[in-house]
């Protein structure tokens, strides 16, 4: 009798020692999980983002300052991965990450895969070229070579002005490679977002270029999230708000010294 009634306590506190530790366990859990967004990113397009060489290896830029503001607000705290521009979509499709921030235009292409944010920067395409290379209009650019990054915008504009003139586009995963590969002389132009370009030029003394008409709809860059992430309302929230109180506008100035 005492051992069936000492077995059956010492069962019943057992029992309630492994509930009340699994209740410990998934409390910790949910308390101790920090709210961390996985932003992806290439970081090879300054200042939208970019590693300072030699300084750090944080990815710093406009987009990164950006992200961080608005997830800020939102209560998160945003880690950054870098990838080539072409996997970021992917990267959003496979819950890799759970948003990208990198300069990328919501093309009509871009938004069967995945939902973007509002607008948040507009800026144009520039063709790229050494200034010896009397490339000067579209019309300069036939029978050219002519590189673009790999999965951007310019790849579609490179095929748009291909149906003007013949040119042979080739892709590369890294903007540093198209300009190493025009110095090379392996390219005679590369189509570049105007923002990163100016960069480049300063850089590059003996590099031109001139800016390309772009469509309206085809200029502006914008969030991207994984289809129906509830986060894509959430950001577009907070960045109306950093719109209309200005400090939107001043990442603009710190990143890029001008009005948008």
């Amino acid at each position: 009798m005492k051992k069936g009634v000492i077995l059956l306590l010492t069962m019943m506190l057992m029992a309630g020692l492994l509930a009340a530790c699994g209740t410990s366990d998934k409390s910790n859990k949910k308390s101790g999980d920090k709210k961390v967004l996985v932003m992806a990113t290439s970081a090879d397009y300054p200042p939208f983002e970019y590693v300072e060489t030699g300084k750090s290896d944080e990815i710093i830029g406009f987009d990164a300052d950006l992200a961080k503001a608005i997830a800020k607000n939102l209560g998160y705290e945003v880690k950054i991965k870098d990838m080539d521009f072409s996997g970021l979509v992917q990267s959003l499709k496979s819950g890799q990450a759970d948003l990208v921030l990198a300069g990328m235009t919501p093309t009509e292409k871009r938004k069967k895969n995945v939902d973007f944010s509002d607008i948040y920067y507009t800026a144009h395409h520039l063709i790229v070229s050494k200034k010896d290379s009397g490339i000067k209009s579209i019309a300069d650019l036939k029978g050219k070579t002519v590189g673009v990054q790999l999965g951007s915008i310019q790849e579609g504009k490179a095929q748009e002005i291909n149906k003007e003139v013949p040119i042979k586009i080739e892709n590369r995963n890294r903007i540093p490679d198209l300009i190493q590969e025009i110095k090379s002389g392996r390219f005679d132009a590369a189509i570049i977002e105007d923002t990163v370009a100016k960069g480049y030029l300063e850089k590059e003394k003996d590099f031109a270029g001139f800016t390309l008409s772009d469509d309206p709809k085809e200029a502006g860059s914008a969030i991207a999230f994984p289809k129906d992430s509830e986060l894509t309302a959430k950001f577009n929230k907070e960045l109306k708000k950093m719109k209309d109180n200005g400090e939107l506008q001043k990442l603009v100035v710190k990143w890029f010294g001008g009005e948008q």
